[in-house]
């Protein structure tokens, strides 16, 4: 089973990358998933989580993800506050949405550090920082088990069509920055 933990603040689309995660490993991917938040009474901008589990077979755990392979960082102002390398296996990946090199970041731990500037292009593909999408295409490029033409069919089935052609443009930007990294 492949575990994510999404980071973000309330209104940047968390949620929505988790789930449009579930939906690319399910419907197009032929896996099991299952995604959810995890708020409460927060307002928009306060920290929120999201997570999304991904198996070849049935899914029977509902609880909230406390180990997982992957953490994705939608604003790295989060890390000033959340520990968010807590319940990340060793050799796990930690995606964060930054302008730094992944050097620049020093965690407690055996983890695999990938830094992209999503919320810049979210500006350019989107005309705006929500950079969700920009991560989930990241994500496409860092994992083995998702690939990217099923995400951007997640796209097509699970966003509405005014806003697909520039969100499968930010995701497959990202990709490809990642993987030229790569």
């Amino acid at each position: 089973m492949i575990e994510v933990r999404w980071h973000a603040r309330g209104g940047q689309g968390g949620f929505t990358a988790a789930r449009l995660l579930g939906l690319a490993a399910s419907v197009f991917g032929d896996n099991y998933a299952q995604a959810f938040p995890s708020f409460g009474p927060e307002r928009r901008g306060a920290p929120v989580l999201g997570f999304t589990r991904i198996d070849n077979k049935p899914i029977t755990d509902h609880s909230q993800v406390y180990t997982c392979d992957y953490v994705v960082v939608l604003d790295e102002t989060l890390m000033e506050t959340v520990e968010v390398t807590k319940g990340l296996k060793e050799g796990g990946k930690i995606l964060i949405n930054t302008k730094l090199s992944p050097d620049a970041f020093k965690f407690n731990g055996n983890f695999h550090v990938i830094t992209i500037d999503a919320t810049k292009i979210a500006m350019e593909e989107l005309g705006g920082p929500i950079a969700n999408t920009a991560m989930l295409g990241a994500f496409a490029a860092v994992n083995d088990a998702i690939d990217i033409d099923s995400i951007l069919k997640a796209i097509d089935k699970g966003m509405p069509e005014s806003l697909r052609k520039k969100n499968k443009k930010a995701i497959e930007h990202a990709y490809k920055a990642i993987r030229e990294v790569k």
